[in-house]
């Protein structure tokens, strides 16, 4: 098996779906290593580190996901991927989720160029660049998003993130060491009184905490 297919497997994705995910998943590598230098779009341009760092840590709430989703019950379900970049982890995930729409939110417009080419290359019929600041999304927007900044989730951009977030809906975070979290929580308790800390089992990166946080709107 390849470094993907086989992190895919570890990650819970269906086996029917490998070849047609590890396929878009390569051409999206390879759009990462030839426009990294110029949109600075991750820290690293090596094809393995791009698996494990950033196609696979994406990847690895894919069953988490999956049961909020379909907790949600909803035929007409938008989720939006907030700050998304390079499109991490909006792409994969998208790849991974055809039937669900997508919304890669994006303010920097030469980083959303770069998302709508990589969505055209990769035939993501699933996925709408949105070239916006998060602030000025729509106030419940979104059944589900998701947020994969290094930044701390501090008040404000925790009033902005559940402002997009429809009543009942998710917001899930990718996060690091445990003991991070706790202290960003505690900072924002008055906002966010109850959530729940996955640990994620990113394939490659088991040296590594992985988190992901979620937070359910009332």
């Amino acid at each position: 098996m390849s470094l993907l297919t086989d992190g895919f497997e570890k990650c819970g994705i269906p086996s029917a779906a490998f070849q047609e995910l590890a396929g878009k998943m390569e051409s999206y590598i390879n759009e990462i290593i030839l426009f990294n230098s110029a949109y600075n779009l991750t820290n690293t341009s090596n094809h393995d580190e791009l698996v494990i760092r950033h196609i696979l840590d994406s990847l690895a709430a894919y069953p988490l996901l999956d049961s909020l989703i379909k907790n949600l019950n909803s035929k007409d379900l938008l989720i939006g991927d907030i700050g998304s970049g390079g499109g991490l982890p909006g792409i994969p995930l998208a790849a991974a989720f055809p039937d669900y729409k997508f919304n890669l939110v994006e303010r920097m417009s030469k980083r959303c160029a770069f998302l709508e080419n990589c969505s055209a290359i990769l035939g993501l019929k699933n996925v709408e660049v949105v070239c916006s600041e998060a602030e000025k999304v729509p106030p419940q927007k979104y059944d589900l998003i998701t947020f994969r900044a290094f930044r701390p989730l501090d008040e404000a951009m925790t009033k902005t993130l559940l402002k997009m977030v429809k009543s009942g809906g998710y917001l899930c975070a990718y996060k690091a060491k445990m003991e991070s979290i706790t202290e960003e929580m505690q900072g924002i308790k008055a906002l966010v009184p109850q959530y729940k800390v996955e640990n994620l089992k990113v394939p490659g990166l088991e040296d590594s905490e992985r988190n992901l946080v979620i937070i359910q709107k009332i």
